[in-house]
């Protein structure tokens, strides 16, 4: 088939979760409050650090960019996830679908990159506290938030490259969103080469930053454990603990989809695991990391001028 074939295919149909119409509501009313929870808990987030001078760290600069990242994340999926509910046949154009993938694609490789940076940031707060400020100066801190972004942007528009050109017709997406992998299985060209860069860059953006983190909370345990204050080992685990929290929903749902054998269709499983990466861990970044964390209490006490209860 030529190239005219591209102009069959105008817009996509969005399969979502389940056509039945109670679960449509239920869903609905559920992502609609992760949705605002999300916007609410990041602004709120971002808010704080930039209103107080205290929050003016490293570990918070990275923290603001990745509230910044989770509220963009959301908001590429869940608006036409919680539109699409209302709808018996809801479709997206062939423009919107593509812009929506390459963002969304674009944002969820930032986010392991400014995931894996923040690690570092704490092995050197925790293993090197003497050396801290010099190690993690303001220059460092923006280019490794640069670095992220910039690496991001390269990688997410490499499988641009060999994006099929050939779809025979078929406009069916099972899935709630336009996603690269639901994308691709659409097409009747060769994308031998693009599952290639796909399987690729998914080690580079998944394995490789994920297992830094693993290897540097290993070292920050060996830290914690030989430190004498019982009350310093507590708060470093608990916070160290809380970050692997939102790093194993993040990475566990995002391996599941990306590194496993693929079939030649979309799964529940898979849609699931989008979910999870896609949707939940944005909504629970802020509260596990630091909505429950003391000094941004304290920020958020002091941006109302009232003093921190007790």
């Amino acid at each position: 088939m030529g190239d005219s074939n591209t102009s069959e295919v105008n817009e996509f149909i969005l399969l979502g979760i389940s056509d039945n119409p109670r679960a449509q509501m239920v869903m609905f009313v559920v992502f609609l409050i992760f949705y605002l929870l999300t916007l609410f808990g990041n602004s709120l987030l971002i808010a704080l650090i930039i209103l107080s001078p205290l929050l003016h760290t490293p570990m918070y600069f990275f923290l603001c960019n990745l509230s910044f990242l989770d509220m963009f994340y959301t908001t590429c999926s869940i608006p036409q996830m919680l539109i699409n509910c209302f709808i018996r046949r809801p479709t997206i154009s062939y423009t919107r679908c593509i812009i929506v993938m390459y963002a969304g694609l674009l944002l969820g490789i930032a986010e392991c990159f400014l995931l894996a940076v923040m690690a570092y940031d704490r092995f050197n707060a925790i293993c090197n506290p003497l050396h801290y400020t010099v190690i993690m100066s303001w220059k460092v801190c923006i280019q490794l938030a640069a670095l992220s972004w910039g690496s991001a942007i390269v990688i997410a528009l490499m499988p641009r490259l060999f994006q099929p050109t050939q779809f025979c017709g078929h406009n069916i997406i099972n899935h709630f969103t336009c996603e690269l992998q639901s994308f691709f299985k659409l097409a009747c060209s060769d994308i031998h080469v693009a599952e290639i860069v796909i399987t690729t860059n998914g080690f580079i953006v998944l394995v490789v930053p994920f297992s830094f983190i693993l290897v540097t909370y290993g070292r920050i345990a060996q830290a914690v454990m030989r430190m004498h204050s019982a009350k310093g080992r507590g708060k470093a685990f608990s916070t160290c603990g809380s970050h692997l929290v939102v790093v194993s929903i993040f990475y566990g749902s995002a391996f599941s989809m990306y590194l496993r054998p693929q079939g030649k269709t979309i799964s529940d499983l898979d849609k699931i695991a989008s979910l999870f990466y896609g949707v939940v861990a944005p909504m629970l970044n802020p509260l596990i990391y630091s909505l429950r964390n003391k000094d941004v209490k304290g920020a958020f006490w002091r941006v109302l001028g009232k003093k921190m209860p007790e």
